[in-house]
C-alpha cells in the first residue's frame, strides 16, 4: 500500500473526534497498554532493525518469513511456514473464546534505499511501506498479548506475503487459511502513514480507506529489424508510446470530475541494443479507482486503447492484456471500527485519533473478508483496518511550521527517503494493535 503524503489532518483537539457509541467500553486497562508495551518493546525493535537491512521483494520473503516465525515462536506462538508461499500463520491459544487475527506484510519494495540510516537496507530492495514496522508490532503485540493472558480468552493468530503485488492475502486464502486454521471472527490490520508519531487514523462510517484497484502486464507486438530500415519493421516502441500517451486520456476525459481514477505506466521494457528494432515491448500499468465500476470502466478502456494504438501500427498479431492482480476497495465495518476507535481513543487520547480521508492507495486485505468470499468461502468476516502514524516531532513541526523556513513535508510511503522515526512510532504501534485485539476479544 502507499498512502499519501499529507496535507495529513493534524491531531485534533480533545474531543473533536469523538467515537460513535458502541456497546461496550474500551478493554480493562486499555490506558496502560503503552507502559506495558515497554516490556517487549526491546525484541520488537531488534526484529525491526534486522528486517528493515535485510529487505525481500513480494515472492522472494524467506529470510523475513523465518526471522518474523522464530520471534512469533519466541511469544509463545505455534507456527506453520510456507501458507501461499512464504505465509506465516502463528497461533496463540488462551481458552475458550474470539479467534482474532492480526495482519502484517512481509514484502519490500524493488528499489534502492536513500536513508542514510545506520540500518539502512544492504541490498537493492527496500521497506519503503513500512511493512517491517508491521511485522515488529504485529510481534510485539502477540508477545505482549501473552503477557498479558488474564485479560483475554480465545485464540490470536498472526500471517501474509507479498502485498505489493496483491497476491499473498489470494495465495494464503487458497492454501486452505481459513479452513486450516479456523474462520476469523475479524480481521485487524494497520498500516505506516506520514503522519505525527503516536497517532492512528480512521476512515469515516462507510467511506473507504483505500481504493480498488488493478494490475496489468500489456505486451504489444511488432517486426524487428535493423535501424538502418525502420521501413521494414514494425516498430513495437513507438506503438508502446502512443499507448502511454493515450492511456493518459482515460482520467483526463474519459473520467467524470466527481470520480476518482488513477492510471499509472510504471514500467515500459523493450529492446536491448540501440541499433536493433525489437519484435515486443512489454508495459506495466497501474489502474486505481474508488469503486469497482469504475475500475470496471477504465480496465476496458485500457484494453480498447491498446488494441486500437496496435492496430494502428499495422501489428502483426493482436496484443496481450492481462490482468496479474485485482483488488477490491478496502471499506471497514462500521460497528467493529467505531469500538476500535473508542478502544485507540482510550489507549492514545481524544487528540490523537484522527480522521482518514481515504486515499488512492490499494490493498489486498479486503479479500480477508467478503471480497474474498467466491476464495475463502466465508461471508460476513468483519474487517478494522487504520493508518498509524511514524513521523516523529520535531520533523513534524518543521513539515507544518509555514513560512520560509519550512521543511518539505515527511517523505511519504514508497520513496527511497521513507523513514519512519521508529524511536516514537513502534511502541503506539504495538500498543494500538494490542489495544484493538483486546477489544475484539471483550465484545463477546
Amino acid at each position: 500500500m502507499n498512502p499519501p503524503s499529507p496535507q495529513a489532518p493534524v491531531p485534533a483537539r480533545a474531543g473533536h473526534n469523538a467515537p460513535l457509541v458502541t456497546d461496550h467500553d474500551p478493554p480493562p486497562g486499555a490506558g496502560d497498554l503503552l507502559t506495558r508495551a515497554g516490556d517487549v518493546l526491546r525484541p520488537a525493535l531488534s526484529l525491526y532493525l534486522d528486517l528493515h537491512a535485510h529487505p525481500e521483494p513480494s515472492g522472494q520473503e524467506a529470510r523475513t518469513a523465518d526471522r518474523f516465525g522464530r520471534r512469533l515462536a519466541a511469544a509463545a506462538c505455534e507456527i506453520t511456514q510456507g501458507v501461499g508461499g512464504h505465509g506465516v500463520v502463528g497461533v496463540l491459544r488462551n481458552g475458550d473464546g474470539p479467534r482474532v487475527w492480526l495482519r502484517a506484510e512481509l514484502d519490500a519494495l524493488p528499489m534502492r534505499e536513500r536513508t542514510g540510516l545506520p540500518y539502512a537496507s544492504r541490498n537493492d530492495a527496500m521497506h519503503a511501506c513500512g511493512h517491517d514496522l508491521h511485522l515488529a508490532a504485529a510481534a510485539g503485540a502477540a508477545d505482549l498479548l501473552a503477557r498479558l493472558s488474564d485479560r483475554w480468552r480465545g485464540t490470536l493468530v498472526v500471517g501474509q506475503p507479498a502485498e505489493e503485488t496483491l497476491g499473498g492475502a489470494e495465495a494464503m486464502l487458497r492454501d486452505g487459511l481459513y479452513e486450516r486454521f479456523g474462520s476469523p471472527g475479524v480481521v485487524l490490520a494497520q498500516h505506516a502513514a506520514p503522519l505525527p508519531s503516536g497517532t492512528v487514523a480512521h476512515a469515516a462510517r462507510q467511506a473507504p480507506m483505500a481504493a480498488a484497484g488493478a494490475v496489468l502486464e500489456v505486451v504489444l507486438h511488432g517486426q524487428g529489424g535493423h535501424a538502418a530500415t525502420p521501413h521494414l519493421t514494425v516498430d513495437p516502441v513507438v506503438a508502446a508510446a502512443a499507448v502511454v500517451t493515450r492511456l493518459q486520456n482515460i482520467v483526463a476525459r474519459e473520467t467524470a470530475p466527481a470520480d476518482q481514477v488513477t492510471l499509472t505506466v510504471g514500467t515500459l521494457r523493450a529492446g536491448t541494443a540501440a541499433n536493433v528494432i525489437p519484435d515486443r515491448a512489454e508495459l506495466g500499468v497501474g489502474v486505481r479507482a474508488s469503486s469497482e465500476a469504475s475500475l470496471d470502466r477504465a480496465l476496458a478502456a485500457v484494453r480498447r486503447i491498446v488494441l486500437a494504438e496496435s492496430a494502428a501500427a499495422g501489428a502483426p498479431r493482436e496484443p496481450e492484456v492481462t490482468v496479474i492482480s485485482r483488488s477490491a476497495a478496502l471499506r471497514c465495518d462500521p460497528h467493529t471500527t467505531d469500538s476500535i476507535r473508542r478502544a485507540h481513543t482510550g489507549l492514545l487520547g481524544p487528540g490523537r485519533v484522527l480522521p482518514w480521508p481515504g486515499s488512492m492507495a490499494t490493498e489486498d486485505f479486503p479479500l480477508f473478508g467478503d471480497a474474498g468470499a467466491d476464495v475463502h468461502g466465508q461471508h460476513g468476516v468483519p474487517l478494522v483496518y487504520w493508518m498509524l502514524g511514524v513521523v516523529g516531532a520535531e520533523e513534524w513541526r518543521r513539515a507544518t511550521a509555514g513560512g520560509p523556513g519550512a521543511s518539505p513535508p515527511p517523505a511519504p510511503n514508497h520513496s527511497p527517503h521513507f523513514a519512519p522515526h521508529i524511536g516514537s512510532a513502534l511502541r503506539p504501534a504495538i500498543a494500538a494493535l494490542t489495544s484493538a485485539a483486546l477489544d475484539r476479544f471483550a465484545a463477546t
